[in-house]
């Protein structure tokens, strides 16, 4: 599974983080920037285009990380097959990926620490989507509503 980062300023120290660990653990990680600290980029920017990556590589990972996670989340959201959510625990990490096939994750950076972010990303790497039928109804209806057909 390929796994994209991206953050913005406030999220960058812990976005590299992430990359080193996820490399030293053997992942293949695309880091989508920002790739130096620079206080004047937007979230939106990095966001949507960790999104596109994401939705034109099935079954990556989007992780993006900002001050809030909201922002990323939103942004992603924006892009047609993607699924974003803030993620603040493992646990709810992991929901998200079971019960609701989600391709992207969030992270703020001013909320969470960079082993409390490892853990959230080591639960969604480790959980595959449920597919039990009531989830996949609910899914397939987002895909129906993405593609104009509800």
């Amino acid at each position: 599974m390929t796994v994209y980062l991206a953050a913005d300023h406030r999220g960058f120290k812990l976005k590299n983080a992430l990359r080193d660990w996820l490399r030293g653990e053997r992942r293949e990680v695309i880091d989508l920037g920002s790739l130096e600290l620079n206080k004047n980029d937007d979230y939106p920017d990095l966001g949507i285009t960790l999104a596109e990556k994401v939705a034109g590589d099935s079954g990556s990972l989007g992780v993006a990380v900002c001050g809030s996670g909201v922002g990323m989340a939103v942004a992603a959201g924006k892009v047609k097959g993607v699924r974003a959510m803030v993620a603040h625990q493992p646990e709810l990490a992991a929901a998200g990926r079971r019960d609701d096939d989600v391709n992207v994750i969030s992270m703020g950076a001013d909320f969470i620490n960079e082993e409390k972010a490892k853990e959230i990303v080591k639960a969604v790497l480790e959980t595959n989507f449920s597919g039990e039928e009531r989830h996949k109804r609910r899914v397939e209806k987002i895909r129906q509503y993405e593609n104009g057909n509800c």
